[in-house]
């Protein structure tokens, strides 16, 4: 068993990490900072649904926990899967955001470094809003 190479995006937050993952956490919130679902997300089940330029997207989140966890996977209509690991952590009295990005096969490097920029871009638009 092989695995994809990873790159951890992160930025640092002067805010509590529990406010940090409350508003990040709703799914009603991602598109004022995540750009990827600025169209924004409507509930369908137990699922979410975004309407953009790859049609439609359904993203499963993980249950709100006490662990900072708010992954999710976003299923996009090709049937393409793409698992985001979101971690909201402690550190000392604000927070790290973490996003683990992995290298699909078929990625070029180039491609990967534009995704890990864009989460990049994202994260610092959750900064701005939570440091407002």
């Amino acid at each position: 068993m092989s695995t994809l190479p990873a790159k951890i995006v992160h930025c640092s937050i002067s805010q509590h990490w529990k406010d940090v993952y409350d508003f990040a956490g709703k799914p009603e919130n991602m598109p004022l900072w995540a750009s990827g679902l600025a169209s924004g997300l409507e509930p369908e089940g137990s699922d979410w649904v975004a309407y953009g330029p790859l049609g439609t997207v359904r993203v499963s989140f993980v249950p709100h926990n006490e662990f900072g966890v708010i992954d999710h996977t976003v299923t996009i209509e090709s049937g393409l899967r793409v698992y985001n690991a979101l971690r909201i952590v402690p550190n000392g009295d604000g927070c790290e955001v973490m996003f683990t990005l992995l290298k699909r096969p078929g990625m070029t490097d180039e491609q990967f470094a534009e995704d890990a920029a864009h989460v990049q871009r994202d994260l610092g638009a959750l900064k701005s809003l939570m440091e407002k």
